[in-house]
């Protein structure tokens, strides 16, 4: 059997070669069997093979005795809201987020919505899944949960009712599933929102929802201009990622969304700790330092992350990559919260998004994240290391390597997945020299890669 789905994190593969019905039944059964959940909640995105899957699921949970709750047609922060509020014993959403239409896989998440990774659990589903299955003596049952009222309610007790007022935003659901909360909550808010790519719909005929890709920002970004809006937000798939765009249409960094974000969260909470990954740092850190809050570098990736705003109590959690986390939102990440707050800030500052983030950008501009395909990652990144780590400030090895000087810093670090190193850049207020290192390493990369 084909159990080439099962990743480091969540499961995806291609439909029905790598997953199919008969494989996620086997996988309901062994979730039930390696976890002990009696009470499940279920839900699935918009792709076309996702209501057979998660029906498939949904018999093997059911076959090896635990209670389904159906949720239906969602986003992935949907299951977590369910997992935590409703207090069951663990949640499966069904999605492939923004990968090609004919893919599709799980999240898996256990009590109070801990995520389920290949270092706690994700590895002996997959193995249990090779051995064969009895039935349970007794049989779960399947019911439907109505969950969107309490989830729009929590939804809605992150800002200030009373400080809002009208403002056009675009918003851009890239026909997955974050129309229909959008449609929800613009009963409760003051905002005219302009919807493109809105309706739900399994055949992409846009384009596979994945705002990073630059492909897929035009048509947002030509919404904001021509309708004048404050605005723009689009979202992935299964809108756990949420992405700006200025009311110029320009796309904003990831990275100082999570300053913005730590910023207008610390002023509600009057301090706290926050979270961050250790790509680019210093812009987030100078805002958290002055909201009188508690910056903490964490590796990059969700479970680090969660674990990490579990063991420091902190109220939020950012990654560039456009990944937000909420303490009370069991530690999970949102695609919704992060512009509810972005909305809450620009109403009450009356500043545009591109004043808040320009400031930003002149105190520490960023290269962004950039990518390249190495033979050798490991060899390539000690050697840059052993060239610049004998002169810098600080060197820390939380996630790749991270050095800094007084002027600029960088990190350093593979993928996971394929034979990439990414690069990220910035300085203090010196976007020459932010750009003149960028090259400088770029090239430095370049040369020992190709064996110089």
């Amino acid at each position: 059997m084909d159990l080439s789905c099962f990743k480091a994190y969540d499961l995806r593969g291609r439909v029905p070669d790598q997953l199919n019905p008969k494989l996620a039944e086997l996988i309901g059964r062994a979730y039930v069997e390696i976890t002990g959940a009696k009470r499940v909640i279920v839900g699935y995105d918009i792709r076309l093979s996702s209501p057979d899957i998660a029906d498939a699921l949904s018999s093997g949970l059911m076959a090896a005795g635990a209670d389904v709750f159906d949720i239906g047609l969602c986003g992935t922060e949907n299951v977590y809201f369910a997992t935590s509020h409703y207090k069951m014993d663990g949640g499966i959403m069904v999605t492939a987020s923004h990968n090609p239409k004919d893919h599709n896989g799980m999240k898996m998440v256990g009590p109070d919505s801990r995520p389920i990774s290949s270092d706690n659990g994700l590895n002996e589903i997959r193995d249990r899944v090779l051995e064969p299955f009895t039935d349970a003596p007794k049989q779960g049952v399947i019911e439907p949960l109505e969950t969107t009222t309490a989830y729009i309610d929590h939804l809605l007790g992150y800002v200030d009712a009373s400080s809002l007022y009208p403002r056009t935003f675009v918003v851009n659901a890239g026909n997955g599933g974050a129309g229909l909360v959008i449609d929800e909550l613009e009963q409760h808010l003051p905002f005219d929102f302009v919807k493109i790519h809105h309706e739900a719909d399994g055949n992409f005929p846009n384009g596979v929802p994945n705002p990073i890709l630059e492909e897929n920002r035009q048509a947002t970004a030509d919404a904001v201009i021509e309708h004048g809006a404050a605005m723009g937000i689009a979202w992935d798939g299964d809108f756990d990622r949420c992405f700006f765009f200025d009311e110029n249409g320009r796309f904003i960094e990831g990275y100082y969304i999570v300053g913005l974000l730590a910023d207008q969260f610390l002023r509600k909470t009057g301090g706290g700790k926050v979270i961050h990954d250790p790509r680019l740092t210093w812009n987030t850190l100078d805002l958290v330092k002055k909201a009188g809050g508690e910056a903490i570098e964490s590796k990059t990736g969700h479970a680090f992350i969660k674990q990490r705003m579990r063991d420091e109590d902190a109220v939020y959690g950012g990654e560039m990559s456009a990944h937000h986390y909420f303490r009370d939102f069991a530690y999970c990440d949102s695609g919704m919260i992060p512009w509810l707050l972005i909305a809450e800030r620009l109403c009450q500052s009356g500043q545009t998004l591109s004043s808040l983030i320009d400031a930003r950008i002149e105190a520490y501009p960023a290269s962004g994240e950039i990518n390249r395909t190495i033979t050798d990652p490991p060899k390539v990144i000690a050697a840059i290391e052993a060239k610049y780590g004998a002169e810098a400030k600080q060197v820390s090895h939380v996630d790749g390597v991270s050095i800094e000087f007084d002027e600029w810093r960088f990190n350093l670090r593979m993928s996971n997945t394929e034979p990439v190193v990414r690069l990220n850049v910035e300085s203090r207020a010196d976007i020459p020299l932010m750009k003149a290192k960028t090259e400088e390493l770029l090239a430095e990369m370049e040369q020992l890669n190709s064996g110089g």
